[in-house]
């Protein structure tokens, strides 16, 4: 039984949590075990059990490698608490496990977590706030339109489908975009990407888009300095100067700067237990409480780089300014301790990197109801952070690029024609893709024809023009399309259709003047002079 790569979703720790509980159940050798003088049938000693589920978490694509013993040994505690596995005498809820030979046991059936009820969410599909509507006091007449009469000459030009007179139309100003605007429709169409890379049909299985700030979005775009760490507003949200300084010496090692004490055998480590006792003593993480279930998908896209890193690009820009510049700050000087040979060791036990993701793990992702998957996944997280910090914790060029350009034709002045029902202009930007030269030329053959076959049947069956100009339109149009002309019109008997001949009746004085006996005209009175 082997576990798989669990995707991104809701739920996702406590598919995790039960997921691991079965394969640990399967995968737990079980024997005969003696305990002062008394043999136990099916059990298994703790440190046989350590040594299981260090194995698989450690060959399992979830966590991998990173997991440590003394992480393997707190998961178990939590098994212990949660009646995963009890002791020989059925005792269990305590967290007394430790890494020895006590005796240890699965229970009938270890009970698995239930999933809170989900809600049907359907596909949900990102609005995008449409900025025609006029604002409130100002009626329709005060927007300035020009109408423009269209020729066929200057539709074919523009279109090269047209025959014949076109349909007025009017030039839309569009109203100028607040700031209040264009921070909305950054947040729109980032969630909307968001969605898109995470795979799921809403958001709202992960996240509660009312809770993201549009204008953290926005400061986290264009708010940065030349570094791309972020530059605050309120200086009262900065990080402290002596964190700062602390920071930046353990980063440089051993160039330190900023350090003006002397320093001593075993200073780096006080320094390091510094800034791990302030972050520590935070009441929130730095990816927020809000956005575990966000953090927690993305790491099942940890298998696929390029998605992986976008999405936590994208996830990154949704938190407050001041937690993504110290996120920023942290991470980067995580990545250089790690690798910063010069940098004696921090632990005499434990590799600088493995006590790195440890010590800040906590204080970066956690949720805030207890969960008991918390530490691993936050290793897991942490260490994919540290690896590609630069690149996730920069803004996104491609997302940032197409919403630039979706506000620029927001603001463009728009040609709207008569009989519009949508306007496609409030749509965002679409990614193109290349074709090959066959379906091009289908695609230009049957993306062209279609409108044409629809402008001569308009042309046809239009009841409001005489016959003397529908002939004459249609005449144009065969000359100008013979091929869908054609089509429509395969043989002149479905032309004349279109034109059937009247009946010729006399004239009704003709009718009266053969039926009528000639008579001599009398004079009558009134001629008389």
């Amino acid at each position: 039984m082997e576990l798989g790569l669990v995707g991104p979703g809701p739920y996702r720790a406590t598919r995790l949590w039960n997921e691991i509980i079965e394969l640990f159940r399967a995968g737990m050798p079980l024997r005969k075990h003696r305990c002062r003088f008394k043999s136990y049938e099916r059990c298994f000693k703790a440190s046989e059990a350590v040594d299981c589920l260090h194995e698989l978490l450690g060959s399992n694509q979830n966590f991998g490698p990173e997991v440590t013993r003394n992480q393997t040994v707190k998961l178990l505690k939590k098994f212990l608490k949660n009646h995963v596995i009890e002791d020989i005498k059925g005792r269990w809820g305590k967290e007394d496990f430790q890494d020895d030979g006590h005796l240890y046991r699965f229970p009938p059936s270890s009970p698995l977590k239930p999933y809170p009820k989900k809600y049907s969410y359907g596909k949900e599909v990102i609005k995008f706030p449409d900025w025609n509507e006029p604002k409130a006091g100002v009626s329709q007449e005060q927007i300035p339109v020009k109408s423009v009469t269209m020729n066929s000459e200057m539709w074919y030009k523009r279109h090269s489908i047209a025959i014949g007179e076109v349909p007025a139309c009017k030039l839309v100003f569009r109203r100028e975009l607040t700031q209040a605007n264009i921070e909305e429709i950054w947040k729109s169409m980032t969630l909307s990407q968001l969605q898109k890379v995470l795979g799921l049909d809403s958001l709202e299985e992960v996240l509660d888009t009312k809770l993201v700030n549009s204008k953290h979005i926005f400061q986290n775009v264009y708010n940065v300095n030349k570094q791309g760490i972020v530059t605050l507003e309120d200086k009262s949200k900065e990080l402290p100067h002596w964190i700062l300084s602390a920071m930046k010496c353990l980063a440089n090692w051993p160039s330190c700067s900023d350090l003006k004490q002397p320093t001593y055998s075993g200073f780096e480590r006080d320094v390091f237990k510094t800034i791990v006792d302030y972050f520590g003593q935070t009441k929130e993480p730095l990816l927020t409480f809000h956005f575990f279930d966000v953090f927690v998908s993305v790491l099942g896209l940890l298998q696929n780089y390029s998605k992986a890193i976008e999405a936590l690009q994208i996830s990154c820009l949704l938190l407050p300014p001041e937690n993504r510049k110290r996120l920023q700050l942290l991470v980067r000087m995580m990545a250089r301790i790690s690798f910063n040979k010069d940098l004696p060791p921090l632990s005499e036990s434990v590799k600088t990197r493995t006590l790195v993701i440890q010590a800040f793990s906590r204080c970066i992702l956690c949720s805030k109801d207890e969960m008991d998957l918390d530490e691993l996944l936050a290793a897991k997280l942490v260490s994919f952070l540290m690896d590609n910090y630069q690149e996730i914790l920069s803004v996104p060029s491609s997302l940032k690029s197409s919403i630039e350009e979706h506000v620029v034709h927001l603001q463009r002045v728009q040609i709207k024609y008569a009989g519009a029902d949508t306007d496609a202009t409030s749509l965002p930007p679409s990614l193109c893709h290349q074709v090959s030269t066959d379906e091009f030329e289908h695609q230009r053959a049957t993306g062209s024809q279609e409108p044409l076959a629809a402008l001569l049947e308009e042309i046809a069956m239009n009841k409001e023009i005489s016959v003397k100009d529908k002939k004459k339109k249609l005449k144009q149009f065969q000359k100008s399309y013979p091929e869908v002309y054609k089509v429509r019109f395969p043989t002149p008997e479905a032309e004349a259709v279109l034109f059937p001949e009247k009946t010729k009746q006399k004239p009704p004085l003709l009718t009266w003047a053969l039926k009528k006996p000639f008579q001599p005209f009398h004079r009558t009175r009134s001629f008389r002079m």
